[in-house]
């Protein structure tokens, strides 16, 4: 079995009349080069209907004869050039994969087109954004991919979101924490170091309710981050980095416990989603997450905290074109409206408004 690649190129707008005179939509240089050998009967009337040279068709044709290890072309020095038997069922193979794919292939061009005319656009943006998980930011995905502005969303750790900026990997990184985190809390000390004066500047996002993920009446009772130190209980934990992990973190050092306080710490995922879905499927009985990825999966919500979820950039970012969209969108009304309807959502008053580290994140003060 030979391995197939397939490619595709850029070309000049083609008229009406040349697309109809396409003979497929996914060409193979060898298959030209065969087809246009049977139809000239020779070599050299092959090359010069194809407007190339006979050494290069020549040697074009030989070298696919070592590339596939088989013979194409009867060499018979006098005679009508001939294709072999193996080339004869390499063109009807051809045949036999355009009929079959031919509507899959034409879709599939007309989506890399369609795709690709972003970059030819010169009135969309690309912005791209490492982030904390956040249903919120998936609705902000699609709701700016519709006024032009495509965000390249990757999702992370918090921590390593806003390395992934100061690294210059991303235009921007998403975050949250407490509203009112204590300056000496291991979330403070964790995203200071990270975060300059004078060099970041914060976004307003969302405001969102963090609690627990729990079966459809939550036949546990658990209602306070107490109840998951229960033995009763196994807990689906975040992974290391994540602003999740790190209020559960937060929240068992201030009360002198550690990880081993808590059944199933060690099981971690991903994302709410996984959480959620863990939870639903009855590997573990509760998960620190968010309202709308338990909403998801049929379970139910109990809120312990509100946070705010920030994204930030670097203040010479800020005139950039990507930027301006972006904090237009933000500031929109219909994007308030759409958030406002997520579960556990809330958009704040200064959605989209620029704010200084200094007065937003307490722990400076």
């Amino acid at each position: 079995m030979r391995h197939i690649d397939i490619s595709y190129n850029w070309s000049p707008n083609s008229s009406p009349a040349l697309l109809q005179n396409q003979t497929s939509p996914l060409r193979n240089p060898l298959m030209d080069l065969l087809q246009a050998v049977r139809s000239a009967g020779s070599i050299s009337a092959a090359a010069k209907t194809m407007g190339l040279s006979y050494r290069h068709v020549w040697g074009e044709l030989k070298r696919w004869e070592d590339v596939l290890s088989q013979p194409l072309i009867i060499w018979e020095k006098g005679q009508a050039a001939q294709l072999t038997e193996f080339a004869d069922k390499l063109l009807w193979a051809e045949r036999q994969a355009q009929a079959r794919l031919t509507p899959q292939i034409n879709a599939l061009q007309a989506e890399l087109e369609k795709t690709f005319a972003v970059a030819f656009d010169p009135s969309s943006h690309l912005l791209t954004l490492y982030a904390s998980h956040d249903d919120g930011l998936l609705g902000l995905q699609n709701h700016c991919a519709r006024q032009s502005l495509h965000l390249d969303m990757r999702f992370c750790g918090s921590v390593d979101a806003i390395r992934a900026l100061n690294e210059g990997r991303c235009m921007v990184a998403g975050f949250h924490a407490p509203v009112e985190p204590d300056s000496d809390s291991l979330v403070a000390r964790t995203y200071r170091p990270l975060l300059k004066r004078g060099q970041h500047k914060l976004i307003s996002f969302a405001r969102r309710d963090q609690g627990l993920m729990v079966r459809p009446g939550n036949p546990r009772q658990l209602t306070s981050w107490q109840d998951m130190t229960r033995p009763d209980v196994r807990i689906v934990n975040r992974a290391l980095g994540t602003g999740t992990r790190l209020l559960l973190d937060q929240w068992l050092q201030s009360h002198g416990l550690s990880g081993s306080a808590i059944r199933g710490y060690e099981h971690e995922e991903s994302s709410h989603a996984g959480v959620a879905a863990c939870v639903a499927a009855g590997r573990a009985d509760v998960g620190l997450g968010i309202a709308s990825a338990a909403r998801a999966q049929n379970l139910d919500f109990v809120p312990l905290t509100q946070e705010n979820y920030w994204l930030v950039c670097l203040k010479s970012a800020l005139d950039t074109p990507p930027i301006g969209q972006l904090l237009s969108v933000l500031q929109s009304q219909p994007w308030q409206q759409q958030i406002n309807q997520l579960a556990g959502y809330q958009a704040p008053a200064d959605c989209g408004q620029i704010q200084s580290l200094k007065l937003r994140l307490p722990w400076w003060n």
